[in-house]
Formats: structure tokens, sequence, C-alpha cells
């Protein structure tokens, strides 16, 4: 009899390490169950330690985040206004549901350089590799090896990214969903700005976030454990999205459910 197994494809939300520019690194603050203690006298009139199991009460957090810390879902109004040519983009609440939940297919990159293009012909090599053919609704998992560097200063500029030409490529098969194992689905950052400098051409700036004003689609990024799900189709992923009011991204915890032989 098979049995599902799940990985989890997330990383955590957590403080103090550089997990992105300086400007964005979450900030929590902790209330301890002592501190809760004292915060339920302030609903319960008369309430005192003795009250209550241990003297202790709950515990809760303060978070100072963005919607793009941690693994998290872009909607398309990130990447701009409009997407399909003209179309309002939509915002992460308006996603649909549908576009959450499907077969999964990871494409495995490890072999490229930090800051090195994921192209076309890459996708098609690899898609030949592993025999598959993408389909709509798929979701597409982008392999870069960038995780293995989470939480030290280097994560920011590991892994290869993709492009305006490789992005259409999977969303004009009908994908909406998609996904890397990096900070960003573009290149890191310092690359583009680097060759930007060198050429002054502005279509390397976030060439495959702006792919979405031609077609729309949603990206996550800040994924991890890929390798964990041990194959590269005949698996369902799972990554719906906090709903968070007209916001450009939302925080998921994408899950792979792998269905095993006995």
């Amino acid at each position: 009899m098979s049995r599902n197994r799940y990985v989890d494809l997330s990383i955590n939300i957590e403080p103090d390490i550089p997990s992105d520019p300086p400007m964005m690194i979450p900030r929590i603050q902790y209330v301890d169950h002592a501190t809760g203690a004292q915060q339920m006298k302030e609903f319960f009139p008369g309430l005192t330690e003795e009250d209550l199991p241990g003297g202790l009460g709950w515990a809760l957090e303060f978070l100072t985040l963005t919607t793009h810390s941690g693994t998290h879902l872009d909607a398309p109004y990130h990447y701009h206004p409009t997407m399909d040519k003209g179309s309002p983009s939509l915002t992460i609440d308006r996603v649909p549901l549908e576009w959450c939940f499907g077969d999964g297919v990871i494409l495995d990159f490890r072999h490229k350089a930090d800051g090195e293009r994921i192209t076309v012909e890459d996708l098609r090599r690899e898609l030949d590799r592993i025999r598959y053919e993408i389909k709509p609704l798929d979701i597409v998992l982008i392999q870069t090896g960038a995780d293995a560097f989470w939480g030290r200063p280097e994560y920011l500029v590991k892994g290869a990214g993709m492009t305006r030409e490789s992005t259409l490529f999977l969303t004009e098969k009908g994908v909406k969903v998609v996904g890397i194992d990096a900070w960003s689905w573009d290149r890191p950052l310092p690359f583009l700005a680097q060759e930007f400098k060198e050429t002054g051409d502005p279509k390397v700036i976030w060439e495959a976030h702006f792919a979405g004003i031609d077609m729309g689609y949603c990206h996550m990024e800040k994924m991890a454990n890929l390798s964990s799900v041990g194959r590269s189709t005949g698996f369902t992923v799972s990554c719906f999205p906090i709903k968070i009011k007209h916001a450009s991204a939302a925080w998921c915890r994408p899950v792979a459910i792998v269905e095993d032989e006995p």
C-alpha cells in the first residue's frame, strides 16, 4: 500500500540573519509565558499568577517584516500594475486558488554558475533529460542550490536566475505558478546591477519579473529542500498564500506531496 510523503519546501521567517538586504530583514519580538501572564491580567481583573497553570499565561510574537520575507508567493501586481498586456494585475488576495495546487516539476540547474542565465535552451535540455512535456497549471520549480547558503551573507548572490524569455517559455505553456530556491526569480540583483552599469541596457533590470507584464503569473522565492523530493515529476505541490488585501505578495508554506511506493 502506497503512502504520501510530505516535503516542506519553505524556509523559516527568522530575525537577525542576513536573509535580505538590511532594510528588509525581519524583526520578531517574542512574548514569553511569564510576560503573557502579566498581559492576561488586563483582560481578567483580579487575576493573579496563582490562578494560572504554573503561574504562566500565553505566548505570542510581534513581527515587523515585508510580504516578501521568508518563502513567499509573488502576485502579478508585484511586477507591474497591469498584466496580460493591459489587464489590471492580480493582487495576492485575488490569485485563483486552483493555480496553487497542482502537479509539480523540478528542473535542476545546480550545475550553472552564480548569476548565470537560465535560458530557453537550458529549459528544453532539462525537460528532454527528464522526459517531460509541460502542461497547463503545472507548478514548475527551479533548483539552483542557493538554499544551501541560507542564513549566510552570500545567500543573496547565490544561484543562477531566469530571464524574460525563459519565463515566457513557461507561461506560454499555461504555467501560472513557478518557484525557485534562491532569493530572486531573476538572477541575483548585484549581477543585474553590474551588467546595467557596464552596458547601460535597462532590459537587464528585473527582466524575468517584468515578463509578467505580458503574461501574468506568480512565482515563489526563497524555497528550499527541493532535493528532498527525490524526483523531478510525479508529485503534487500545495502553495496557498496568506490572504492579504491588495498586497503584492504573501507568505506561503509550499509542500511537495509525494506518493511513495511501498
